[in-house]
């Protein structure tokens, strides 16, 4: 029988983000038979450390704190690592890259990284991302390889200096069994939040954070929400609620009131997603392929995205793409898509679903990701 390739996972955090939740879900359908798999979070265990474990993966914590990096947090990871003695080591994020690439001095073992962002510049960078980017570059022939999820992202940083011959593209994927359409899941959504069952809702699912351009998605749902009076806007994500100043004042002061729902960090995405007649991305910069613009086609949503990254590549004539930080831009996208009918948006939204079976899948990806891992036995 052949021995299975160990492979340690090191993440920045295991948060409610799009690149944890793809991590989250690659280690739920990778080929347990050939590998064995241990995951260590920089930081904390975050959303999805307890259900990890639940699948009979170890979790290790080193407890960094945001902005914090210390010798003792360095060799803890190392100790863990030899601990673990992978054959692999799979870099997840900037921080953690760079952990990774690092603690190879001490355990030796193939390093991949994930780049799960695109680069606008370094000063919309916090400075310690700022220094593990440029650190990175540096280092990044020592990295066995260096996989970016968006073609856009891997040009951006081989212009930085990142070595142009240890990068690949791998996108992430959603998975088309547990994103799908679901006349269930629009009628029970629009019971929650009150609504008749034949609302129009558009959503926004990401996190707060300044790349994803909150106020941009609000002051386009303000002009799109006076020429159509029965859209309802739907935003899910971590610190999106009515506790978040920046939001709820703006909220305020266009006078949103009743036609937005925030719904804050939510565990039954897919019945949410599901529920949407059509999705946005209004990302500004640092997308490099929106998850959840992926789990939206899954679900025969089109969508309505801003071109930052790969998300317009992903969505293709599925969808309709904007430019970024343009809010009378993206309210016209949506407007456009909103007066296109339901038939339309039904076929659009079937084209979606086939572009991800077919080349968006959570499946192919992590066989990209094993066929790799394997390489480098």
């Amino acid at each position: 029988m052949n021995k299975k390739l160990r492979i340690a996972y090191v993440i920045t955090g295991l948060c409610g983000g799009g690149a944890e939740t793809m991590l989250f879900h690659m280690l739920r359908f990778m080929d347990r038979g050939r590998f064995e798999l241990v995951v260590i979070s920089l930081m904390d265990r975050g959303k999805f450390g307890d259900e990890i474990e639940q699948m009979g993966i170890p979790v290790h914590t080193i407890g960094l704190r945001p902005g914090r990096a210390t010798p003792s947090a360095f060799f803890r990871l190392v100790k863990i690592l030899r601990a673990a003695r992978p054959d692999v080591i799979q870099g997840w994020m900037y921080h953690a890259n760079l952990a990774a690439q690092l603690a190879n001095f001490f355990v030796q073992a193939p390093v991949c990284w994930c780049i799960q962002s695109s680069f606008l510049s370094f000063a919309a960078e916090k400075p310690l991302t700022r220094l593990a980017i440029r650190l990175t570059a540096r280092m990044s022939r020592r990295a066995a390889k260096v996989v970016y999820v968006s073609h856009v992202s891997r040009t951006q940083h081989e212009q930085l200096g990142f070595a142009a011959e240890r990068g690949c593209v791998i996108p992430n994927g959603a998975d088309p069994v547990l994103f799908q359409a679901s006349a269930t899941a629009r009628q029970s959504v629009r019971e929650e939040l009150g609504l008749p069952p034949d609302a129009l809702l558009v959503g926004l699912i990401c996190r707060h954070h300044p790349q994803k351009d909150h106020p941009n998605f609000l002051r386009a749902a303000a002009i799109v929400a006076r020429k159509w009076p029965d859209v309802r806007f739907v935003l899910v994500g971590s610190q999106v609620n009515d506790a978040n100043p920046e939001i709820a004042g703006l909220v305020r002061e266009l006078n949103l009131g009743p036609r937005i729902h925030l719904l804050g960090e939510r565990r039954d995405i897919p019945r949410l997603t599901a529920a949407l007649d059509v999705a946005t991305s209004s990302s500004r910069y640092g997308e490099a392929l929106a998850l959840a613009l992926a789990e939206a086609m899954a679900c025969e949503v089109p969508c309505v995205v801003t071109d930052v990254g790969d998300s317009g590549i992903l969505v293709g004539e599925t969808g309709i793409i904007v430019p970024p930080a343009d809010a009378p831009a993206l309210a016209d996208g949506l407007d456009r898509m909103l007066s296109a009918g339901p038939e339309k948006r039904r076929e659009l939204g079937k084209a979606a679903r086939l572009r991800v079976q077919e080349g968006y899948s959570i499946q192919n990806i992590i066989r990209h990701y094993e066929d790799l891992y394997l390489s480098l036995k």
